[in-house]
């Protein structure tokens, strides 16, 4: 738009409005001189002499009376446009529906609880979790998604992370696993099991193979599932061992989930890291209302979950 000057619309909304150099003048916090030189520009931008003398005032000419309601509308959207967006949110009202990508166990042990606080506060919003397939930042910026649950992964260094809580990594066998019997756990024992890996790559090499390796010991592998439920399944149906989030057990502070799945948890006989579970978003959408909303929705629900 070379040439250009919007502020031009801005000066002509007042001057169409007060019909007056002096008044269009003091709307606008200018000088009448300022002003009668931005109505001189706007008459030679239009072709048209737009406000003419009519004895102590100014009157428009049809050009101007044509444009009138035009500018006036324009100019409103101006400023409609360039001004922050309000920050109050009517969840009652909100219609929106917010992608989001997490893991198998996430969506297993979360979803629920989650819907259901959104729908506490914002009964029209729906939640799309979408599969994770990896941990590429580019389904963020593209705005495919709208919020990641997991561990950061990607080295995209705009996207902004939120912790949610942390976690680390337990066993899980059948109860009346033979491991889990008199002699307790020991890194031999648990070695000397058949393990059932949960992997959406396929790779088969943990933090826990790293651990038994200064230990000389080594895992034998025979399975692949893609996810941690699926790996707590077949866990529970044979004598494999899995390996599994802390958080796939459920609240530590109330019933054990383990259990109810006919599993029991168990400690690690080797220190593996703890590590970050994070919800992870374009900076895009840092100040949207209705998104900072469901991160302080996602954080309550995390926190209730795993205190």
């Amino acid at each position: 738009m070379q040439g250009v000057d919007l502020n031009l619309l801005i000066a002509l909304d007042a001057l169409l409005t007060e019909r007056s150099v002096t008044g269009a003048a003091r709307r606008l916090g200018l000088s009448p001189s300022a002003t009668s030189r931005a109505l001189a520009r706007l008459r030679l931008a239009t072709g048209d002499p737009l406000l003419v003398q009519a004895g102590r005032s100014l009157a428009p000419t049809p050009y101007a009376e044509e444009l009138g309601a035009r500018v006036h509308a324009l100019t409103r959207d101006a400023r409609a446009v360039l001004r922050p967006p309000a920050s109050r949110l009517d969840l009652a009202s909100l219609h929106r529906t917010f992608t989001l990508r997490a893991g198998e166990g996430f969506v297993e042990f979360l979803a629920a609880p989650l819907m259901a606080a959104v729908a506490a506060d914002a009964p029209h919003v729906r939640l799309r979790f979408a599969p994770k397939p990896d941990k590429d930042a580019r389904p963020l910026r593209e705005g495919l998604i709208d919020l990641e649950i997991g561990v950061l992964g990607t080295s995209a260094p705009e996207v902004r992370t939120q912790l949610l809580f942390r976690d680390r990594y337990v066993g899980v066998a059948r109860i009346g696993h033979p491991l889990l019997d008199a002699g307790g756990v020991t890194p031999e024992r648990y070695a000397a099991c058949r393990h059932v890996v949960a992997s959406r790559e396929g790779d088969v090499a943990e933090t826990v193979d790293d651990a038994l390796a200064r230990l000389g010991l080594t895992r034998s592998v025979p399975l692949v599932v893609p996810g941690y439920p699926d790996a707590m399944r077949i866990a529970r149906r044979s004598d494999l061992v899995a390996l599994v989030p802390r958080s796939c057990l459920g609240n530590p502070l109330a019933a054990d989930h383990a259990a109810l799945l006919g599993l029991e948890g168990f400690e690690l006989p080797v220190r593996t890291p703890d590590f970050n579970v994070s919800a992870i978003w374009h900076p895009r959408l840092d100040a949207d209302p209705g998104h900072r909303w469901l991160r302080d929705t996602i954080m309550a629900v995390c926190k209730a979950a795993y205190p």
